[in-house]
């Protein structure tokens, strides 16, 4: 199982951005993946989540209505839209995927309950 992030960069506020998730020895489709941020000196906090089989999405409040979390099963990718930036949104982002057979109550749970795997992230900085 690998993921790769990508899609990262510099922007100013107000600003968007597309992440991706590249997904290699495993389908999306049947996992819970999810995309978490962590900015110096903070803990990693979730930003979003896709269930797998109904793809249901979750959002952290703070992003609510400005990112939106997709799935391209054709070239097994996850990606992260993320408009409207404001520096706080200033992280280091990784996406992180769950399997199993309670893979489907992952995103509901939270947090990096189930996350197994872990892609080694992506920077995005924000500027006033």
């Amino acid at each position: 199982v690998q993921l790769v992030e990508s899609g990262g960069g510099a922007v100013q506020s107000g600003g968007s951005l597309r992440l991706s998730c590249a997904a290699s020895g495993f389908v999306p489709k049947f996992y819970a993946v999810a995309w978490f941020r962590q900015a110096p000196g903070k803990e990693r906090e979730r930003v979003g989540c896709i269930s797998p089989h109904d793809d249901g999405t979750y959002y952290e409040d703070s992003v609510k209505g400005r990112f939106t979390i997709s799935r391209d099963d054709a070239v097994n990718t996850v990606f992260l839209q993320m408009n409207n930036l404001k520096p706080e949104d200033t992280s280091i982002y990784y996406c992180a995927a769950g399997g199993g057979y309670y893979s489907n109550t992952y995103c509901m749970r939270g947090g990096e309950y189930g996350m197994a795997d872990w892609g080694k992230g992506t920077l995005v900085t924000v500027s006033p």
